[in-house]
């Protein structure tokens, strides 16, 4: 399998935290791509026409994405149990990766409007949204964490990778703050090394996410 790549994408990084997670990382073989919202990378377009990482050359030639359903591949895969068969569980699994997922896409929203696009054109009230959904969702993890004891499936490898994305480009965010549950929580996922396996590149963080009209400083 070959799998477009970048070492910084957290929707990557979910994909391999699965891959390690089911034992799958030595057959992927990783194949750096250039992914931009303006300047596409030809080669990863040929691939996926979203231009998007990640996107995952199966073993018969079969091209898939985006990270979720890669993931369930790699689960199928690998007879893992990533993702409940059935029953209420499979509900709130998928629920849960709903939400990582959600906190990644405003966060990357967030981070292209700061870093992409040109600074006469950026739009204060779009990174405030962006903000407010990431608070939004951050409230529901902090009251959720608790009930996420010790499972490890797509739903909370996905909010996992969120936080951890948090980290790396809005570290002034500071969400540990005022979500100590999912502080605690995120620490243990953390120590285990398929998340210390795909952690990502230091690099200098975005400021911070904020929401509300006062965030004059948000995703700048």
């Amino acid at each position: 399998m070959k799998l477009y790549h970048s070492s910084s994408s957290p929707f990557v990084r979910k994909v391999m935290v699965a891959a390690h997670e089911l034992g799958l990382v030595t057959r992927i073989e990783l194949v750096p791509s250039a992914a931009h919202p303006v300047n596409r990378d030809t080669a990863l377009v040929a691939a996926n026409p979203l231009g998007k990482v990640p996107a995952l050359v199966a073993d018969d030639g079969v091209v898939l994405y985006d990270s979720r359903v890669i993931c369930e591949y790699l689960d199928r895969e690998g007879g893992g149990a990533l993702f409940p068969a059935a029953g209420a569980l499979r509900w709130q699994v998928l629920r849960d990766q709903a939400l990582g997922d959600g906190v990644l896409d405003a966060a990357v929203l967030a981070r292209y409007e700061a870093a992409v696009r040109p600074e006469p054109y950026r739009w204060q009230a779009w990174s405030d949204g962006q903000g407010a959904k990431i608070t939004s969702c951050l409230a529901v993890i902090e009251s959720e964490a608790d009930r996420y004891g010790e499972r490890v499936d797509i739903g909370t490898i996905t909010i996992g990778c969120a936080l951890g994305y948090l980290d790396f480009r809005f570290a002034d965010l500071g969400w540990r703050d005022a979500h100590p549950h999912a502080a605690a929580w995120f620490a243990r996922l953390s120590a285990r090394p398929s998340m210390r396996a795909t952690a990502p590149p230091a690099a200098a963080p975005t400021p911070s996410v904020t929401s509300g009209p006062s965030a004059s400083t948000a995703a700048r």
